[in-house]
């Protein structure tokens, strides 16, 4: 088999066109490629190595003939139509968060949990944004010390919202210029100038569903039901990039010396700590690469074995598009034996 007939389901969504891109800049083994999104879009075109794919409309007739499918569409329409591409026999990796966490759905970050991918996945889901960041940072921690407790702040881009989200912000920043309205349709409030600690629905333990997306969905990728988690999930007036300041308390003491070679040996890890020059990373310096970026790097003072830390990386790219297409790296290879 020289190449798979692949779909990407919401194709000109912000994830979607990261998707996309990331296909072809890989050279992913595509024979065909059939791209669907919502009717609005439909007989609309979009390049794929430099010619013009027609969109399609998503209906219970798009995967036939599909190998493989990449979902880039909301967890409602997940659950209506990507049962019916697993009854016509495609393999999906799931970017909605519509079955994380069944307990037979493999949720995956490749620098973490890869052999959960093996030729019986069907159903692969891509976890939350904020969730792949911090895991990919946790792994190393986890292998060499063990982890006891894990509290995170999230500062949170507006491309985690799409790409309408990210238009608003625009929106706003000319309006302000102008001395106009701020409009807020995405978000509760203007996100410019503002922070907002409120991303999704809030539950009844008064944490928002995103932060206990984070508190669940990593205990999941790691097997550790048992690790304490508190989450706090913020959305800041920036494009793409989501930071988030971390707070680990170990099960072992740790040589802080060594935290920057561990970090700097792990997989899809850039380290970025150099403060007497202030060197971090920042979302403006992270946006639009693949990596995940730690920095701030420091013993922390509130736990006897804690260590504090910033990490950024790119939404829509780790955080999505990118976090996909490794996956599909992988059971590509693991099950039709093609080096992706």
């Amino acid at each position: 088999m020289n190449g798979l007939r692949v779909g990407i389901a919401g194709s000109t969504g912000a994830v979607g066109i990261e998707m996309l891109r990331l296909l072809e800049e890989t050279a992913f083994p595509v024979s065909e490629l059939s791209l669907f999104a919502s009717e609005r879009s439909t007989g609309m075109t979009q390049l794929y190595k430099g010619r013009p794919i027609t969109i399609k409309p998503l209906s219970e007739n798009s995967f036939r003939g599909l190998d493989l499918l990449l979902n880039a569409t909301s967890a409602e329409l997940a659950e209506q139509f990507l049962p019916i591409a697993r009854e016509e026999g495609v393999r999906v990796i799931d970017n909605s968060s519509a079955f994380r966490m069944r307990p037979e759905v493999p949720l995956i970050v490749p620098e973490v949990n890869p052999d959960r991918i093996d030729s019986t996945s069907r159903l692969i889901a891509n976890p939350n944004c904020s969730t792949i960041q911090m895991c990919v940072a946790l792994a190393p921690f986890d292998q060499a010390f063990g982890i006891r407790r894990i509290i995170v702040s999230t500062y949170q881009a507006a491309s985690g919202a799409g790409k309408e989200a990210m238009e608003e912000l625009i929106g706003q920043t000319k309006a302000y210029a102008n001395g106009s309205p701020l409009k807020a349709e995405k978000f509760p409030y203007p996100l410019l100038f503002n922070l907002i600690p409120h991303i999704d629905r809030f539950e009844e333990n008064g944490y928002t569903r995103e932060e206990m997306k984070m508190v669940n969905e990593t205990r999941k990728i790691f097997e550790k039901p048992e690790w304490k988690i508190s989450a706090t999930a913020v959305r800041v007036p920036v494009i793409r990039a989501h930071s988030e300041a971390i707070t680990l308390e170990l099960e072992k003491d740790y040589d802080p010396n060594t935290i920057k070679a561990l970090l700097g040996y792990a997989p899809g890890i850039v380290v970025r700590d150099d403060p007497e020059h202030n060197g971090y990373p920042m979302p403006a310096d992270v946006a639009h690469r693949k990596e995940v970026f730690v920095g701030r790097i420091r013993k922390d003072l509130a736990f006897d074995n804690g260590v504090s830390f910033w990490v950024v990386a790119d939404q829509l790219l780790k955080g999505a598009a990118w976090n996909t297409i490794q996956i599909a790296q992988i059971l590509v290879e693991r099950v039709w034996g093609i080096r992706a």
